[in-house]
């Protein structure tokens, strides 16, 4: 079997259930589809986004989750009038709203949720094939 075709399901650790789900819910915007004492099932461009309670977690220092957006600039603002902090890193040019751009020409943007996950945008300069 191929898996090429068939759809992706992201897993996102959590420490509290309650709060993720605010955060992915109102702040970001996902949809809700389904919910266990243990998994929240959010949906975000037709994938399936699962918040899994760990108790005993820890975030790591990588993005792990991210999203392609048309007009960084805009998705950026939008999310910062939500209440969302963009994360600087040293030793990386980034603009006024945090805003970095590749060498390539990519523009990419970074901030965590409320466990420490970080999380990005990206605008592609052309599409990635």
């Amino acid at each position: 079997m191929c898996l090429a075709a068939r759809p992706v399901i992201a897993f996102i650790p959590v420490r509290d259930l309650a709060v993720a789900r605010r955060f992915y819910e109102h702040s970001l915007g996902l949809r809700v589809t389904g919910e266990t004492g243990y998994a929240t099932v959010l949906t975000a461009g037709g994938t399936s986004v699962r918040l899994t309670q760990l108790d005993d977690f820890h975030p790591q220092p990588f993005t792990l989750v991210g999203w392609e957006v048309p007009d960084i600039a805009a998705a950026v603002r939008a999310l910062a009038a939500r209440g969302i902090s963009f994360t600087r890193y040293e030793g990386t040019t980034q603009d006024a709203d945090g805003v970095w751009m590749t060498p390539g020409g990519d523009f990419v943007a970074w901030f965590t949720d409320p466990d420490g996950n970080t999380l990005s945008l990206t605008s592609f300069a052309r599409r990635p094939e």
